[in-house]
């Protein structure tokens, strides 16, 4: 939902947004306005055509959050069963941002664009017709798959096409969706569930995608693949790392299932995943090709520190948002279209935080002002910890604001000193790994929280006979809460190591070195 927008961030560095090979350049709109500052308006249509695939995915995030209870009620499911409709897409995305710059180095630009937004409209399709949990988990990993490559591809060809004297200009646009998306989101899903059904969250994007296609087709050149320096698939990273981190957050799910972290069902994944994500570690560190996450880069105090907060941040951003949906409609019982709205809070703090993190960045450092987003952002959800049944609204409206604005201004900085001090030519990999810690982070931190919840939960009407009050109930909802804070909490750690200001000179002596890559 609010991933990183790409290296375009540290002005005062002078760095240059990576891009695909010569295969991913839309023919003639760089190369023939390239030397201008003037935004022309072939580029302006290139724009809306990215921002309106952009911003598709970043709806549909939002849109599903509103109506994973009203999911969980039509299939008659628990919530650590419902839970993998976000993880299963989570993951699904970020195993393929990877892929992307492979895709697009094989295949061209437009290509690897159609069959995105193919992928995300099939899975879309499919969602909106299935028949239980256990099938629209399935169809959601497909529309994670296509959805994944959308943004990256996104942001690569709208920079090769600006060229560096527009660079900026066209980079803010594939930020509109990130502003839009958590604000408009919650409330269009909730209108969708609560007056059609909660198909229509799935449905709407059929319409948009086709319109997608078929400008694409129209304004966004193809591109010449044949011409572009090949680069091998990274095959055995891949069937290290995605059946890995799968084992590990189903065994994470079942220990919600079991109410036990020691059942032969859980134990067995998360043992297997671990083993797993261990051989790939081992395997990202000695391969003599690049591979899937190049975890070398964390040689790199500056970005390992980036990726442990952007990892546990992860965590406890997409955590919350889970939960907090689920506590509007199950303990304040609001429909799907009142939570929306009680949401949108969130998405206003979260936009106008994305306006001020960049320039506060360059002025004070990355450091401050990641910690202060993660205390604001701690702060924001305590007030969810302490809420019982009869709590006033506008309270935890004014803690969502405060929340959002923390989320907002943590982002910016964490991508801003990843890339200071690496060599130019590792931000495309720094970029791509960026993505995963955070997607990954949300995936783990969803299967968490939804293991806990349901302990809670569990706990509350066992202790009160099958029959427990509203307060708690909502006792257990904030508990679980508390485990967010402790996530958002953990990230002010890493967050610490966090470079004092941006630096703009050689690259960091400890970043690996394009020779190092094999």
């Amino acid at each position: 939902m609010y991933g990183p927008r790409g290296p375009a961030i540290d002005r005062n560095s002078q760095m240059t947004v990576p891009a695909p090979s010569d295969a991913s350049v839309p023919d003639g709109t760089a190369t023939e306005s390239g030397d201008s500052s003037r935004i022309t308006p072939e580029l302006l249509k290139l724009a809306g055509v990215i921002m309106l695939g952009a911003i598709m995915v970043q709806l549909d995030a939002t849109m599903v959050n509103v109506a994973i209870d009203t999911l969980r009620q039509s299939f008659d499911v628990t919530v650590s069963t419902i839970q993998w409709v976000s993880t299963g897409y989570l993951l699904a995305m970020a195993i393929v941002i990877p892929l992307t710059g492979w895709a697009v180095d094989r295949f061209g630009a437009r290509a690897t664009w159609t069959f995105s937004l193919c992928a995300f409209l099939g899975g879309s399709v499919l969602c909106g017709i299935a028949w239980s949990a256990e099938s629209l988990i399935a169809f959601r990993v497909l529309q994670g798959l296509g959805g994944g490559m959308i943004l990256p591809l996104a942001q690569a060809i709208l920079a090769v096409a600006a060229g560096p004297q527009r660079l900026g200009r066209m980079m803010s646009a594939i930020g509109v969706p990130a502003m839009l998306g958590p604000v408009l989101g919650p409330v269009l899903g909730g209108v969708l569930v609560d007056q059609l059904s909660w198909r229509w969250i799935f449905y709407i994007n059929v319409p948009i995608c086709l319109v997608a296609l078929a400008l694409s087709w129209r304004i966004m050149p193809a591109g010449d693949p044949e011409t572009a320096e090949r680069k091998g698939l990274d095959k055995l990273g891949l069937l290290l790392l995605s059946p890995g981190c799968a084992a590990v957050v189903y065994g994470l799910s079942e220990a919600g299932q079991h109410g036990s972290f020691t059942a032969r069902e859980v134990l067995i994944p998360l043992v297997a995943g671990v083993v797993l994500l261990a051989a790939f570690a081992w395997h990202s560190l000695w391969t003599s090709t690049e591979p899937i996450i190049d975890l070398r880069l964390l040689r790199s105090r500056n970005f390992s520190a980036s990726s442990g907060v952007l990892f546990v941040f992860g965590m406890a951003m997409f955590g919350a948002i889970f939960l907090t949906s689920l506590l509007y409609q199950q303990v304040h019982g609001d429909s799907a279209m009142r939570a929306g709205l009680l949401l949108a809070p969130q998405g206003l703090g979260l936009a106008v935080a994305l306006l001020l993190a960049g320039p506060l960045t360059d002025k004070v450092g990355p450091r401050w002002i990641a910690v202060t987003g993660l205390v604001l952002a701690a702060a924001g959800t305590i007030p969810f910890c302490l809420a019982r049944g009869d709590v006033n609204q506008l309270i935890l409206g004014g803690a969502l604001v405060v929340r959002g604005a923390g989320l907002g201004a943590i982002l910016v900085p964490c991508m801003a000193a990843a890339y200071s001090g690496l060599a130019n030519q590792a931000f495309t990999r720094a970029s791509s790994a960026l993505r995963i810690f955070q997607q990954l982070g949300g995936s783990f931190g969803v299967a968490v929280i939804a293991v806990i919840l349901q302990r809670r939960v569990t706990d509350a009407y066992t202790g009160a006979a099958g029959h427990p009050t509203l307060d708690q109930v909502a006792g257990a909802y904030g508990d679980t809460f508390w485990w967010a804070v402790a996530f958002t909490v953990a990230a002010i750690v890493p967050a610490l190591l966090l470079p004092r200001t941006l630096r703009s000179d050689a690259a960091d002596e400890s970043a690996p070195r394009p020779a190092a890559m094999g």
